[in-house]
């Protein structure tokens, strides 16, 4: 059925109002009529270890994960899947390593941190940087990749009033600040989580039911159809040969390019981090901690219904070019339509209850985005920039301004570019990730090299930012004018099946060569400075910042584990 019935619109009322009533409630039992900005942006004090994670899931998962992921698990199966369980060890050294010394030196923001370790022309460059990033690529996929969802699932409602509905749900939580956005998300992930599962459930009982619709025990039935029609599809590691290697190639993704992405999103991402720098270290572990436990989880909500979606279209379901089904007007798959799709199929209530949980992804997301775009601009630029000394009343109230301007932007470029960008045919969630793997490389190096090497300079710190996009850029376009076949053997490059038999470089591959020369080259820059007397700017790091309680070494092992077995079992 392709539309939305009244027990769906139910469903999806309690959630509205739920999540209303209790972001209302909150924000007029914690309102300070003399907050100040960091009250207001960073929730100072007020969130609880289980809030800081959800929270943190909450802003993570979102339309990108929904549609994109389970498109890319349409396509390129199980090993997708390598993007949320690196994520949870990667947490785990996030909170080790990097939020003792954003606490210890009272960082605020990622703009702030590199203004107060190298100087103001870096922060003021990367606080620009930060701003184009998350309104050019994060708010704008996210709003059109979720109105294609929503639109795929409700067809009465056009993609540009999904865009405009998601916007404005989006900035009424995100007006209330910071502590509205994290206690609202454990409502969110509530939805998320619980819409997910069903989704997940329910797919796979479909897979049973086209081939066995008496079956008792569905769900497993189904999960085992799955693993043996597909099994292609459930393999982490890609061998060279396999069409899809370019997308995620082989050992790499477990040695190199993965690392810099997780690294550099959960640890150096001010829209990620801003949900733990206004609590205390112990508080902030717990909660990136239980966060890395719910990452665990993802794949089942995100993953395995884009897996069955790709059964089920072999067994010529979704094989129509309309809301229902997988097929472009021009006849080609389109991938991002998958969950959409897989969704048309679900009985009324358990539609809206996964509609719900979709909603909740994107609005939560979105909230989180534009805070942090408004913290960024408020608190870097304009109090940094323009007007030192405006009132605390003041930046709370620009700040509100800045967060209905961003989605507004927001709005526009999703209307104008989204269709070009990621439309009928095109993997979205690859379009985020390869195009913010253009800066992700020097941002990390310029962060790690930052927090552990206290000869790094300013200037190679500039270097790692231009320098290592321009270098992404050239080896991203290298191969359309040179043939670099030669270095296949060494496992280097790969074959373009969509171009003919050309070569490429796989964009994990690109961010593993940038980061090491951004490294190197901030090292070299900074050893010839530091001979020449420049005496860089520090922070305050003591080994003893890096101790942790015996539980939170407990959940740290346990995930391991799971990641141990889960890699073993699906290598």
């Amino acid at each position: 059925m392709k539309t939305l019935q009244t027990g769906d619109y139910l469903v999806f009322l309690f959630y509205f109002v739920v999540v209303a009533a209790y972001g209302w409630w909150i924000y007029q039992r914690k309102k300070n009529v003399n907050a100040t900005s960091n009250d207001y942006f960073l929730a100072e004090g007020s969130l609880t270890w289980w809030a800081i994670g959800t929270s943190l899931i909450a802003s993570n998962i979102s339309a990108e994960q929904f549609i994109g992921m389970s498109g890319s698990g349409f396509k390129l199966g199980l090993a997708i899947s390598t993007y949320e369980w690196m994520a949870a060890a990667t947490l785990v050294i996030v909170a080790v390593f990097f939020i003792p010394v954003y606490l210890k030196n009272k960082i605020f923001t990622m703009p702030q941190f590199l203004h107060q370790r190298y100087n103001g022309t870096v922060a003021m460059i990367m606080a620009i940087f930060w701003l184009f990033l998350y309104i050019v690529v994060n708010l704008l996929s996210i709003l059109y990749l979720g109105a294609i969802a929503i639109h795929g699932i409700a067809p009465e409602f056009s993609i540009g009033l999904c865009i405009i509905l998601l916007a404005v749900f989006s900035v009424i939580i995100a007006l209330g600040g910071m502590k509205v956005i994290g206690y609202t998300d454990v409502i969110q992930v509530f939805f998320l989580i619980l819409g997910g599962l069903v989704a997940s459930y329910v797919a796979l009982n479909l897979v049973n039911s086209s081939t066995e619709p008496s079956s008792v025990g569905g769900m497993f039935s189904g999960l085992k159809q799955v693993t043996t029609q597909a099994a292609d599809h459930f393999h982490m590691i890609f061998q060279k040969d396999n069409k899809n290697y370019v997308d995620l190639p082989g050992l790499s993704v477990l040695l190199g390019g993965m690392w810099i992405t997780n690294l550099n999103y959960w640890g150096c991402n001010q829209y990620i981090t801003q949900r733990a720098l206004g609590a205390d270290l112990k508080t902030a572990r717990s909660g990136i901690l239980f966060a890395a436990f719910l990452k665990l989880l993802m794949p089942l909500i995100v993953v395995i219904p884009g897996i069955a979606a790709y059964v089920l279209y072999q067994r010529g379901m979704f094989h129509t070019a309309d809301a229902a089904g997988m097929l472009t007007h021009n006849g080609i798959t389109d991938v991002n339509k998958a969950y959409p799709s897989l969704l048309n199929l679900l009985p009324t209530y358990m539609k809206g209850l996964a509609f719900a949980a979709l909603t909740a992804a994107i609005v939560a997301s979105l909230a989180g985005k534009v805070n942090s775009i408004a913290t960024i601009f408020t608190l870097d630029i304009y109090k940094k920039a323009i007007n030192p000394d405006a009132s605390e009343a003041k930046l709370v109230n620009l700040g509100k301004i800045s967060v209905a301007v961003a989605m507004a932007m927001g709005v526009v470029l999703a209307y104008l570019v989204g269709e070009a960008l990621m439309g009928e045919g095109k993997q979205g969630f690859n379009y985020i990730q390869e195009y913010t793997g253009f800066f992700s490389p020097g941002i990390l190096a310029m962060f790690l090299l930052g927090f552990f090497w206290k000869k790094a300079t300013s200037n190679a710190a500039l270097f790692a930012t231009i320098g290592g996009f321009i270098l992404s850029i050239v080896l991203k376009f290298l191969p359309k004018f040179a043939d670099l076949s030669f270095l296949t053997p060494y496992g280097y490059y790969a074959p373009n099946y969509g171009n003919g038999g050309a070569y490429e470089i796989p964009f994990f591959d690109r961010m593993g060569f940038v980061f090491v020369i951004c490294a190197v080259g901030m090292w070299i820059i900074s050893i010839i400075e530091t001979n020449k007397g420049v005496k860089p700017n520090s922070l305050e790091v003591d080994t003893k910042m890096f101790k942790v309680t015996p539980g939170f070494a407990i959940g740290s092992l346990v995930i391991c584990g799971i990641l141990t077995a889960l890699y073993t079992i699906f290598w």
